[in-house]
């Protein structure tokens, strides 16, 4: 079973408009609504390819009331903690013109130590039937320092391998409190580990303990970095969408491998690979396009070379 943890949940509400002009005034249809935050995310399409899951997060609020609803209807298995603090909306707004997406997130509300302390417990309860954790998803301003090493610790004293996917200092938490994988995009990893090639900074996260790191390039691809390889996937062409589930879909890859006992980092690579590029072409985020195979076989695998990175 994969068991997410998402922190900083979110009411996700895509509106699309003909063409995005700042400063002007847009119609649009009624947008659609949806529980989201990038664990739930993660667990929409492993659910969605047949994995066992269970999706753990936080709910309150007005806005909360609708994420629970939405969530019930999507049919994905979940535990939702109740805290005081109304759960946060997040608006993407897709320009059909361009194919471009533009992503407002409200910050969220950081929960209670009690509060904090219930989804602990919820994810300690669950971790026996679990063959994977995922946390992923961004920290409401303020959550406690101790949240993210904890919620990892518990994983590893369970024997449960750990995926994490989030920014920031906490991405350099991640690894130094023993995460199995981390999958931060290029920017993020520059910005927490202040290394300005991908590779180098990958391997400083290797340095601190991780078994493999997931570094997403955009439209140049994916890399996967061990202790000792490099790899790149990428496809032969850049695909038009909306790109706001890529990472996740990524993550959900990964998690689906893990749970299945697989470690080679090629394999993981290329299916992660496939399906943050299906997850382009879907309007939402937390679905994949079942032309994934597809995608796959047009990827091109290989070593990572010095003249990538030039």
């Amino acid at each position: 079973m994969i068991l997410t943890v998402t922190p900083n949940p979110a009411l996700d509400l895509t509106w699309r408009v003909d063409r995005l002009t700042i400063g002007e005034t847009h119609r649009a249809d009624a947008g659609a609504a949806r529980a989201g935050g990038k664990g739930l995310n993660v667990a929409r399409v492993a659910h969605a390819q047949g994995a066992d899951v269970v999706a753990v997060t936080t709910v309150g609020g007005r806005a909360g009331a609708d994420f629970a609803d939405e969530l019930v209807l999507s049919g994905v298995p979940h535990a939702l903690v109740q805290v005081a603090g109304a759960t946060r909306q997040s608006v993407a707004i897709v320009d059909e013109h361009l194919g471009d997406t533009t992503v407002v997130n409200e910050r969220g509300v950081n929960p209670t130590d009690e509060e904090w302390g219930a989804l602990l417990a919820e994810v300690v309860e669950r971790l026996p039937a679990a063959d994977v954790l995922v946390i992923s998803g961004s920290l409401p301003p303020g959550a406690p320092r101790t949240l993210l090493p904890l919620l990892i610790g518990v994983g590893r004293d369970a024997g449960v391998p750990v995926i994490v996917d989030t920014s920031g200092p906490a991405l350099l938490q991640a690894a130094d409190a023993g995460a199995s994988v981390l999958k931060p995009n290029a920017a993020e990893l520059v910005d927490a580990t202040g290394i300005a090639d991908p590779v180098e900074g990958a391997r400083s996260l290797i340095a601190r303990g991780v078994e493999l790191v997931l570094l997403s390039l955009g439209a140049d691809g994916m890399l996967a970095v061990t202790a000792s390889d490099v790899v790149h996937a990428r496809l032969d062409a850049p695909l038009a969408g909306n790109p706001t589930g890529a990472g996740d879909a990524g993550v959900a890859a990964c998690a689906v491998l893990y749970a299945e006992g697989e470690r080679d980092p090629e394999r993981i690579l290329r299916r992660a690979t496939s399906w943050s590029a299906a997850a382009v072409l879907m309007p939402l985020a937390g679905e994949i396009s079942d032309t994934w195979p597809d995608l796959d076989a047009r990827l091109s695998v290989r070593p990572y070379e010095q003249k990538d990175r030039e």
